[in-house]
């Protein structure tokens, strides 16, 4: 009994017709007739409770449900969630599945509202879209079931605490690495461009085509043809790539909830990926007021792997980052010419000028690429239209700020360094069409 009244729980038909049965016996102290009416229902009342409670209690029926949770989830994502429950009873119930979401999540009005027939099984799906690295803990899983009376409902608790790590973006990785191998990145917003890059290393003889090197052309294969043919060769491979994330301070300015550090780091992730997909060697580190997280650019089976657990287990204060210490350790620790992916922000030309000496010595050795981003919310505050003159003076002054990105653009090309000015949500595909650019070309 103890048991049944500890997972009984009042539905709001209960109160409804408690409330006008009370309002019954109020009316019989004025209207006599009424008193009759009063303890009917009262009677009826007490007789629908105990069927209810036999019905969802004392019968052989029951609810069954389990969690369907992946081993790791996607940052930055939407997760499925899948819950299965299957119904025992003979007859139809009504449900409220009420589950216990990890408490990153910060959201305490979770609910879905059903029903199921007698003998069936439901799948309910949710998503959750994860905006931290690390570890999430589920609790239970609560459903309450109430019979077609509807008085009274029983709590089902099952215990489906489970931790779930939440990774680097993996989802974007998978997307990306179906389109690789089908060669339709370009249609995802990734350039298509014709490789020109020259080696020494052979793959065919091929038609001339308009563009073609004139200098490839294959003379005893013309006159074989009797038309142009030219040699073709393939791109130089096994090119060392290294990710450099900056974990300073300003990486911290959240964007859609995610931080510039993590979309830097699901970028990361996926860059590799191709990079490897491309046979070039995958490396990655980060740096702040030291170089930390360390992954030595290499080709083998293992790589992603280590990359992926890197980026997870990535850390910081988010404290002043230091570009000397960044410059020194490149120095010594890369001797060989590479292509530097380097993912940092930059708001106005000052703090780019404070930099711009290390960014030009690290230049000179390697290809380097910085990578930095526009600040949506102003773009977005620009575009509003506004009456206030206070509000035109903060719109004129977002607008300089603006501005001062692209002059940011125009002196690190007057230097020679290569430059990628991107929204976050479009970092990788911008950061891969760069990749792509220059593997063309040839000039790493």
């Amino acid at each position: 009994m103890k048991k049944i009244f500890k997972n009984m729980y009042l539905q709001p038909r209960f109160f409804l017709l408690l409330a006008a049965i009370i309002t019954c016996f109020l009316c019989a102290y004025i209207f006599e007739n009424v008193m009759v009416i009063a303890l009917s229902l009262f009677y009826g009342f007490i007789t629908f409770c105990l069927v209810d409670i036999l019905l969802l209690f004392l019968s052989k029926g029951n609810l069954k449900a389990k969690r369907i949770v992946t081993d790791k989830l996607s940052n930055g994502d939407e997760n499925a969630i899948n819950i299965i429950i299957d119904n025992f009873y003979f007859f139809k119930v009504d449900i409220k599945i009420i589950d216990e979401l990890p408490y990153q999540f910060q959201k305490r009005d979770f609910r879905i509202v059903s029903s199921i027939s007698s003998g069936e099984q439901h799948t309910y799906s949710y998503s959750v879209r994860p905006v931290e690295r690390g570890v999430y803990k589920f609790g239970n899983l609560n459903i309450f079931s109430s019979s077609p009376i509807g008085l009274l409902a029983r709590k089902y608790t099952y215990d489906q605490g489970q931790e779930v790590p939440v990774y680097p973006s993996f989802l974007q990785l998978k997307k990306y690495d179906l389109l690789a191998f089908s060669n339709k990145l370009f249609e995802h917003g990734l350039k298509k461009i014709r490789r020109i890059g020259h080696t020494m290393e052979f793959e065919q003889i091929k038609e001339y085509i308009q563009g073609d090197d004139i200098r490839n052309i294959n003379w005893k294969a013309t006159a074989k043809k009797n038309q142009l043919m030219v040699n073709q060769f393939q791109d130089e491979k096994s090119q060392p790539i290294y990710s450099v994330i900056d974990k300073g301070r300003v990486m911290k300015m959240p964007f859609n909830e995610l931080s510039l550090l993590d979309y830097a780091i699901n970028a990361t992730l996926v860059v590799s990926n191709i990079a490897l997909k491309k046979n070039d060697k995958a490396g990655m580190f980060s740096f702040c007021n030291k170089i930390e997280n360390r992954v030595v650019a290499e080709r083998r089976s293992a790589q992603m792997n280590l990359i992926l657990e890197t980026l997870y287990n990535l850390k910081t204060d988010f404290v002043e980052s230091d570009f000397s210490r960044l410059y020194i350790d490149i120095k010594r620790n890369i001797p060989q010419r590479s292509l530097l992916l380097l993912y940092t922000n930059f708001e106005t030309l000052d703090a780019l000028h404070r930099q711009l000496p290390y960014l030009q010595a690290i230049a000179k050795q390697h290809l380097l690429v910085v990578i930095f981003f526009k600040n949506t919310e102003l773009i977005s505050f620009t575009e509003q239209k506004l009456n206030n003159s206070k509000d035109i003076f903060e719109q004129t002054i977002a607008e300089k700020f603006i501005y001062e990105k692209e002059l940011v653009v125009n002196e690190l090309r007057r230097y020679g360094i290569q430059t990628i000015l991107t929204r976050p949500e479009d970092l990788t595909l911008h950061t891969i069409n760069k990749y792509l650019e220059i593997k063309a070309k040839g000039i790493l």
